[in-house]
């Protein structure tokens, strides 16, 4: 069967076509002399085509055959199917089906073993108890450190180079081998890519050529039920398992993303399995997200609150986990995440709260949220995200809980200053409604003017140790000798007003002092 063959067939099939076409020749009596010879030519053919063709499809069912190359070289064969489908329909079929069913077994054979081949490069990232609101005591953190790097525990909540798998993801499938023998482990999604990776490649070309040798794209539904099916079961199986929110959006991203390869392809092929694989993808991460969300809601307070002021690992995980998610909508806008994300702000602002509830101070209190809200606000800047209304809203009672603390450490200090200030003067000179006399007033000027220096160096002091960033911190101290400043220019205006007055100028510190204090400070960031 070659060149000549073809020819040669198709000179058989127009006599063929002849025969049967033409109502004069039918009665001809030349007829029953060919005809015999006609039919006997025409059945020698198709047993022929018939050997040919399976010879070529049992080939394909060869260990490390490959299957492109062979497709292409029965091409130019294309003619022998046209003729069995004119001439032979019983044996067209019988020859479709034994193309599928070659395909079909040799296809799932080969992604069986990919699949088996990617099992052991997979590094397990989150396990049922990798929750944002989990102690990490109670998870057997310090017996988990032996399994796995610590590194991959981090990237439970962090995105970091996991980003990388969307950059990628036309690169070609991995080779299991390869990375086995460089001993390399990848997080699901990197797996879950390649092996997608592979299935709409296999696929597009396997439409492409039963389209073009049979010239019938149904043949594909056919073949690829078997691959499908064992792709499927697998990943079934991963997902039932799978507790890594990150993970997940990574592979509904990556699906996407191979929606749209295939668009731009042109090959409707998988449509409606990628569809159902972005449709099993989406329940699963609003399974695992609510597990966070819950792991907030119930936390244990008791066994998660540390006696200390600085940012809670909790808040950390909170805000890198975000981060990473408001990091992978920037492109979707997908406003059913950022609904979730409102629900899972709330849950760990309600947490914080709690947790500060447990310092005896109240003071200690607001220097805990002010730490952790900073911390948040940080992390979703660093990520690079706009961190949109999370982070506005952290910036919001950030602020507020900041104008607490400057109250809570003025009055710490200057305590009756401030109750005089607030309840024996006014904000508006001209409303001269304060009857303060001297005796009101001499005792606060002595004392703010024998300790104000000490008293701003223990609040430096303070602020110091108290918070973990140094320019916030630097920020709140500057706030606070801000506000001290505007209540003494206050006192210093009653005085002006006070009958005898005068008398306590000597002890009255001058407004510069006060703000050569204040730049002193300033400087130090």
């Amino acid at each position: 069967v070659n060149d000549e063959y073809m020819k040669t067939l198709e000179i058989l099939s127009k006599k063929i076509k002849f025969i049967e076409a033409d109502s004069m020749v039918k009665t001809s009596k030349a007829l029953k002399d060919v005809q015999p010879e006609v039919e006997r030519l025409r059945q020698k053919a198709v047993s022929k085509i018939f050997e040919f063709i399976i010879q070529k499809f049992y080939a394909l069912r060869k260990p490390k055959t490959n299957i492109q190359i062979l497709q292409q070289s029965v091409l130019k064969y294309k003619y022998t199917i046209v003729f069995l489908k004119e001439h032979a329909k019983e044996i067209y079929a019988e020859v479709r089906t034994a193309y599928i069913d070659t395909m079909n077994k040799v296809l799932s054979a080969h992604f069986r073993a990919y699949i088996q081949a990617l099992e052991k490069l997979q590094l397990d990232i989150a396990t049922s108890t990798d929750l944002l609101g989990v102690e990490t005591r109670s998870t057997g953190y310090l017996f988990s450190i032996g399994k796995e790097p610590l590194k991959a525990r981090s990237s439970v909540f962090a995105l970091g180079e996991r980003i990388n798998v969307l950059k990628d993801i036309e690169q070609p499938a991995l080779i299991p081998h390869i990375s086995e023998a460089k001993s390399q482990k990848y997080p699901y999604e990197v797996l879950f890519r390649s092996l997608q990776k592979l299935l709409i490649d296999t696929a597009t070309s396997e439409y492409l050529f039963s389209d073009d040798f049979f010239g019938e794209e149904s043949l594909f539904q056919d073949i690829f039920a078997g691959p499908i099916q064992v792709v499927d079961e697998y990943f079934d199986a991963v997902l039932l398992n799978c507790y890594d929110a990150i993970g997940i959006m990574l592979m509904i991203r990556i699906i996407h993303q191979h929606q749209l390869i295939m668009f731009k392809r042109r090959i409707p092929c998988l449509d409606s399995y990628l569809d159902k694989v972005n449709m099993s993808l989406w329940p699963r991460f609003k399974m695992v997200f609510d597990l966070h969300l819950s792991s907030l809601r119930n936390a244990n307070i008791k066994t998660l609150w540390e006696d200390d002021v600085h940012p809670h690992y909790v808040t950390r995980r909170y805000a890198e986990f975000t981060a990473s998610l408001v990091h992978l909508n920037v492109e979707y806008g997908d406003g059913q995440l950022d609904l979730n994300l409102e629900r899972l702000r709330m849950a760990i602002e309600d947490l914080l709260v709690k947790l500060a509830k447990m310092f005896p101070k109240p003071k200690m209190q607001t220097v805990f949220l002010i730490n952790n809200y900073d911390l948040t606000i940080a992390i979703l800047k660093e990520a690079g995200t706009e961190g949109g209304k999370t982070q506005l809203h952290f910036e919001e009672v950030l602020k507020s809980n900041i104008a607490i603390y400057v109250e809570e450490v003025l009055l710490e200090h200057f305590s009756d200053l401030i109750k005089f200030v607030k309840t024996r003067t006014s904000e508006d000179p001209a409303s001269s409604s304060d009857k303060a006399n001297i005796g009101d007033v001499e005792p606060l000027v002595k004392d703010f003017a024998n300790r104000w220096k000490a008293a701003i160096e223990l609040m430096h002091k303070d602020v110091i140790t108290s918070f973990s960033n140094f320019l916030c911190g630097m920020e709140i101290l500057k706030a606070a000798l801000t506000q001290l400043l505007l209540y003494y220019t206050r006192l210093t205006e009653c005085v002006k007003r006070v009958n005898g007055g005068s008398v306590l100028n000597k002890d009255l510190v001058s407004i510069s002092s006060i703000l050569y204090e204040i730049k002193k400070y300033s400087r130090t960031f």
